[in-house]
């Protein structure tokens, strides 16, 4: 029997918005498990990155690009691909929103969202996946949120903390879906798709600007607690594992028991 399910030992794993909030300890723990990480963000996040890891063993590899700007990004895959090889595994952590009141959000601004969220996503997915279809192996972990699935709970989001937007939870409601979609139509080709969608995770900014704010977040948690990073990058490493070899479509919800009540 194996007993090396929880390793990456000479994988490939493409970790988009790892240069984020969530994303530095996912990409931090699949290097440390021995991946061969490339981290995608916006602008020179990711060399940040790099270069705060540079006294570790690590391998990683920065790369910038806008995934929104899809005839670039299905550029960017043609030439990884070409360079590095079809991954082992993918990570998408990428977001927008515009974190307007409902009363302030125009048409524009709802359809710009979501063609950015949910098209970048898709084609994203939809490139990679079909070439790890055509090797049959690979696993995919796109990201949702537990407002794919909930509204925000109105008492929790005192002034001056505007309520999550509507548009954002539309659009992580549709990578839910896409996930299981995904999962059905590749399955019988070994590649999984799988969703992690976080609970309450208010990133350091927030926690230092509105502390009375994370102080609600927890205290509508079960747990009495905001999660910490280190708890979304074991999600997201156990779903790429051999460890989870039985598992797609599913969307693992990391709330601390949130949606409970």
């Amino acid at each position: 029997m194996k007993n090396n399910y929880l390793t990456f030992k000479k994988k490939n794993i493409w970790v988009f918005g790892g240069a984020g909030y969530l994303g530095q300890s996912v990409v931090y723990l699949l290097s440390d498990l021995g991946a061969d990480v490339l981290c995608v963000d916006l602008n020179n996040k990711a060399q940040k990155l790099v270069d705060s890891f540079s006294n570790q063993n690590l391998s990683i590899i920065p790369e910038s690009i806008d995934i929104n700007n899809t005839s670039q990004l299905k550029e960017f895959i043609n030439k990884n691909v070409t360079k590095n090889g079809v991954p082992d595994g993918l990570v998408n952590l990428t977001f927008s929103s515009t974190a307007k009141k409902l009363e302030d959000l125009s048409e524009e601004d709802f359809n710009f969202v979501n063609s950015k969220g949910i098209t970048s996503t898709f084609i994203l997915s939809k490139e990679i996946g079909s070439l790890m279809a055509k090797e049959r192996r690979g696993s995919i972990v796109l990201f949702g949120s537990m407002y794919g699935t909930n509204v925000p709970y109105p008492d929790v989001y005192k002034e001056p903390m505007n309520k999550n937007p509507i548009e954002y939870g539309v659009g992580k409601a549709g990578i839910i879906q896409m996930t299981r979609y995904f999962a059905v139509h590749w399955g019988k080709q070994n590649v999984r798709c799988n969703c992690v969608s976080p609970g309450p995770f208010p990133n350091l900014t927030v926690q230092e600007n509105h502390p009375d704010f994370v102080g609600r977040l927890a205290e509508k948690s079960p747990m009495g607690r905001i999660g910490q990073t280190e708890e979304i990058a074991g999600a997201v490493a156990f779903l790429l594992s051999d460890l989870a070899s039985y598992i797609t479509g599913h969307n693992l919800v990391i709330d601390g028991g949130w949606s409970c009540w």
